[in-house]
């Protein structure tokens, strides 16, 4: 069964061979040869037990979503291993669309990782795919232009900072994913969530403070220029600007500014992200990939064995390396690896484990767009009516209804 053959193809793969041997993986385009390196390397380890054919998908996520979803509601055989988004696990397992992670495969899947990455392939008691790589935000100051934020940084304490400083705050706030992200690190920063582990809708005042939080940003002068149009390269160009003392971003920013100059990435701190109330520690953002086994695949043995080759640690170094793609396990952190690409590794490992995964729900996708639809745009959002408002919008999008 051949679905969107022609877009995907399109798309490239490296050369992992065919037959009935071939694994095909289906992944972004991971434009660091990260993935490219680990593909190689467990093929020439395989010795010819198996060949993994790498599939590269669009670096839009919501594009390879649709084109991993249309194949395998088509139960298209050819499609052994997904490089999933940490938000597509629910999604894909309620359908029965991948395998889970059973016995010593799961044991495989769960030894030393983060716990959460760990949380994002668990769906029902049951694991369904094995963490990869990982990705979070810091916050991102100008040592040469204020302090060292404190432990107990909040939102609020940035914002009149850069107000008093006559400067901005960057942050991603378009109707988009990175929208969620921000706001779903706000919500559980103030103790709250959005789903329960049942699937049921919890939305209470954490969902108001949030909306205080966007709003008092939104109004204030330390808005960044088009601030509801905003993504993460426009916050990190706003930084690199010198327009603002502040930015929440990935880690991508990091060597990114070295392009702007030596001084400037000297004069670039990092903190853990800042805390939505003074008496709640943070929450950062949780992104990455996670590897799952199609139930279509005709050979899930060999699909199960290449997953955990392409995952293991020596391939989550090479990633953070080349890719900038933090790791899932806590050993490889302690690499030189890891430590080079990464000054601020602890940090990042520290963020990971303290990390708030979005909802987990087979209705991701309409959930995540109540949300974006109810605080956007920023300088519009009403807190003392948004409760109600992201309930009810909340509650017919895990129905299935229009909101």
């Amino acid at each position: 069964m051949v679905v969107a053959a022609a877009t995907l193809a399109a798309c490239g793969s490296s050369e992992g061979g065919s037959g009935a041997r071939a694994i095909n993986w289906y992944v972004f385009n991971e434009p660091g040869g990260a993935y490219d390196a680990a593909v190689d390397d467990c093929n020439k380890q395989a010795n010819g037990r198996y060949n993994i054919n790498y599939v590269k998908l669009p670096t839009d996520a919501n594009q390879q979503r649709e084109l991993i979803v249309r194949r395998l509601a088509a139960e298209d055989e050819s499609i052994d291993l997904v490089g999933m988004d940490v938000i597509w696990t629910a999604e894909l397992a309620e359908a029965g669309w991948i395998l889970p992670w059973e016995g010593e495969r799961r044991t495989v899947a769960e030894k030393d990782k983060l716990e959460g990455p760990l949380k994002t392939v668990e769906y029902k008691d049951k694991v369904y795919g094995i963490p990869f790589t990982s990705n979070t935000q810091l916050l991102w100051y100008r040592k040469d232009r204020v302090d060292t934020p404190p432990d107990d940084f909040t939102w609020d304490e940035m914002i009149d900072d850069a107000v008093d400083k006559g400067t901005a705050v960057e942050v991603q706030a378009r109707q988009y994913e990175g929208l969620t992200v921000w706001i779903n690190s706000l919500i559980a920063g103030a103790g709250g969530q959005i789903v329960d582990q049942a699937g049921n809708v919890k939305v209470d005042d954490s969902a108001k403070r949030a909306a205080e939080v966007e709003s008092k940003l939104a109004k204030s002068p330390a808005a960044p220029p088009g601030m509801s149009t905003n993504a993460e390269d426009q916050a990190r160009q706003g930084f690199e600007s010198g327009r603002s003392d502040y930015q929440v971003n990935y880690p991508f920013v990091y060597p990114s500014a070295a392009a702007v100059g030596e001084d400037f990435q000297k004069n670039m701190g990092w903190a853990r992200y800042p805390r939505t109330d003074k008496d709640e520690p943070s929450r950062p953002p949780l992104g990455g990939i996670n590897i799952g086994v199609s139930s279509f695949s005709n050979k899930p043995d060999l699909a199960f064995d290449a997953a955990e080759c392409l995952a293991n640690e020596k391939h989550q170094a090479i990633a953070a390396e080349k890719g900038g793609l933090p790791p899932t396990t806590e050993s490889v952190y302690e690499t030189e690896q890891v430590k080079k690409a990464y000054p601020f590794a602890d940090l990042l490992r520290e963020s990971i484990e303290a990390a708030a995964p979005r909802p987990v729900t087979p209705a991701y996708s309409d959930i995540s767009l109540a949300i974006q639809k109810t605080f956007h745009p920023p300088e519009s959002v009403d807190p003392d009516g948004i409760v109600d408002k992201l309930r009810d919008r909340m509650e017919k999008a895990a129905q299935g209804k229009i909101f």
